[in-house]
């Protein structure tokens, strides 16, 4: 299935805690995503030969993908997407206004 999220796209949050928020996404896993500043946890450390001390840090989790939408530079929301081919190349397009998102 091609790809409706990419790497450093900007999205937007439908549900969960984070909802109506936009952050960037860091990266994609299977069927999850990383977004900046969203979902942030806490990740506590065991003390290491590197890390004497041990901790908490402040860490971004993976949320799944339908629960982002790529974001529609001309409305600033969430869009669904559709595929077109245009000179050759598949490209993403936002449904409502028709804007260019990109290549797949």
């Amino acid at each position: 299935m091609a790809a409706r999220i990419k790497k450093d796209d900007i999205v937007y949050v439908q549900s969960g805690d984070d909802k109506g928020k936009t952050g960037k996404v860091l990266r994609l896993l299977n069927d999850q995503v990383v977004v900046e500043g969203i979902n942030v946890v806490w990740k506590h450390l065991k003390p290491t030969q590197k890390n004497q001390r041990g901790g908490r840090i402040r860490k971004e989790a993976p949320i799944h993908l339908s629960k982002v939408l790529p974001l529609d530079p001309k409305t600033g929301k969430g869009t669904r997407v559709k595929f077109q081919i245009k000179d050759g190349e598949k490209r993403r397009v936002a449904v409502k206004t028709g804007t260019d998102l990109g290549k797949v």
